[in-house]
């Protein structure tokens, strides 16, 4: 019988690392056999480690050595195997053999009494790997998120990875500024790998070394105060510069050229004074690279310069059409789901479509007809308004039956939801329209628009080729004409096209 034979590649870890059994950290593949970690390490002082058996059929472990415990040793289809061993003082390393049907599989497993140096993987490699596993990156720091906790981007050239959290030299927690780390500098670090919405981190790392930048950007002023936002209407911004290299380059991003230049270098490149054209879109912002070298390796520092710009009014359709950036956009639309009110997780709907809106500030509830301002961001490929603030509740709107609607007061303070089939556009200049849902009850709505503002009333249902069959899904007041009741002023929030 021709056997398979798979012999992963294996990365050191440290004596305390558990492995992972998640669906994702599956990383060896044979046609029979699978498994969720391409090794088992055990700590020293005892213990069990568990990983995941994926098997077409009937499976078993052999070359199991005496000072593992290996539980079950045989099974079928899905398992979870558990590896114990007692505590020991000498470290020990050993195959083990998972066969089924023809495939073999082979599981280094180990017990390390001593720290194992991890070999330095670039940050391609991080991004690539496995979460559970520790890994050790050497590069430069490009932005410093928290210095407290200590949350930084480190760059090797290959790549950027995410830290999340910074030991000191004793191994505390919330002590990052001790350091002295600083954007630019060189870190070589190591800790293991998370996934946490979507982001790869190396949670709570160990700084094996810091090599100082030559280069660093001590300040930024606008307008003579320290600062890196620029007006609206455009302006200066001077970077002060400390170089202990050869010279100093600044580069300048090729998506900022048009509206961000370099107006004056002075003092030997250690004052450079940046200018920005005046800003009709949204919020922009770049950052500039400061580079110098010591005559074989060159030493860079980073600084972020942001432009203030003007709150674009887009329909969720037009949100959803723009790019992901820092440009404001506002958007009016009716909460159709809440996730969690109390965060500002909720769903908005206009006649357009539906966009998620994620962490807004101000509370709201389900039927609120709400005004928010935030920047196109994204979630696994999914747009969602990003950096929410409620600017304002227009109205709160109660959900009810046409009949219920048509037998309700008139009040032009209180608000409903009403949703029903076009059976007739008398008037499509105005939005003129009567709606039925599957009772047969109707309601007559004059006037249906698609601005909540209301500056935009007229053509609205031809110009979005609202046809009869059409279901929309509209908020308005009730009032009556000679005694005959009619919804006022609706505004769209949702059309269903007939099927």
């Amino acid at each position: 019988m021709k056997l398979k034979y798979f012999f992963p590649m294996v990365i050191a870890a440290l004596a305390t690392f558990v492995t992972s059994c998640s669906d994702e950290d599956v990383v060896s593949y044979l046609d029979n056999v699978r498994v969720t970690s391409s090794y088992v390490a055990l700590p020293a002082e005892g213990g069990s480690t568990s990983i995941d058996v994926t098997a077409s059929g009937d499976w078993t472990i052999s070359d199991i050595p005496e000072w593992v415990t290996v539980s079950p040793t045989s099974g079928s289809g899905n398992t979870t195997v558990t590896f114990t061993a007692p505590a020991t003082s000498k470290s020990n390393e050993a195959y083990v053999t998972i066969e089924c049907n023809g495939d073999k599989q082979m599981l280094k497993v180990m017990q390390m009494a001593e720290k194992v140096e991890l070999a330095v993987s670039t940050c391609a490699e991080v991004n690539k790997g496995s979460d559970n596993v520790s890994y050790r990156i050497k590069g430069a720091v490009t932005k410093i998120e928290n210095t407290t906790y200590g949350n930084m981007y480190i760059n090797d050239g290959t790549g950027e990875v995410y830290i999340y959290g910074t030991l000191d030299a004793k191994g505390a927690e919330k002590n990052f500024s001790s350091l002295g780390i600083e954007v630019g500098d060189v870190v070589d670090c190591e800790g293991p790998r998370v996934t946490h919405n979507g982001t790869i981190e190396l949670k709570n790392v160990t700084v094996n070394s810091i090599t100082k930048s030559l280069i660093k950007v001590d300040s930024t002023y606008v307008a003579g105060e320290m600062g890196n936002t620029l007006p609206l209407e455009g302006g200066e911004l001077t970077a002060y510069v400390s170089c202990k290299g050869k010279g100093v380059s600044v580069d300048i991003p090729e998506d900022a050229k048009d509206w961000l230049s370099i107006a004056a270098i002075r003092n030997g490149g250690t004052e450079v004074v940046f200018k920005a054209a005046p800003n009709t879109g949204g919020d922009r912002s770049t950052t500039i690279t400061f580079t110098t070298t010591d005559g074989k390796k060159e030493y860079t520092s980073k600084v972020d310069i942001a432009q203030k710009g003007a709150i674009v009014p887009v329909s969720v359709a037009d949100f959803i059409a723009t790019e992901v950036g820092n440009a404001q956009y506002r958007l009016t639309g009716l909460v159709t789901k809440v996730d969690d009110a109390a965060s500002g997780k909720y769903y908005i709907s206009d006649y357009t479509g539906q966009v998620y809106v994620y962490k807004a500030s101000g509370e709201v509830a389900l039927n609120d007809v709400v005004t928010i301002v935030g920047k196109h961001a994204e979630y696994k490929g999914t747009p969602q308004v990003g950096s929410g603030k409620l600017e304002e509740i227009c109205a709160s709107a109660e959900p009810i039956s046409l009949a219920d609607f048509n037998a309700a007061e008139d009040s032009n303070d209180k608000f409903y939801v009403l949703t029903g089939k076009i059976t007739e556009i008398a008037n499509d200049k105005y939005g003129n329209v009567y709606i039925e849902d599957e009772t047969g009850e109707k309601v007559y709505l004059y006037g249906v628009y698609g601005d909540w503002t209301g500056e935009n009333k007229q053509y609205f249902i031809k110009d979005n080729a609202i046809a009869v069959g059409d279901t929309i899904t509209v908020v308005t007041i009730k009032t009556s004409n000679k005694n005959a009741p009619q919804g006022k002023n609706a505004v769209c929030f949702g059309v269903k096209k007939a099927e």
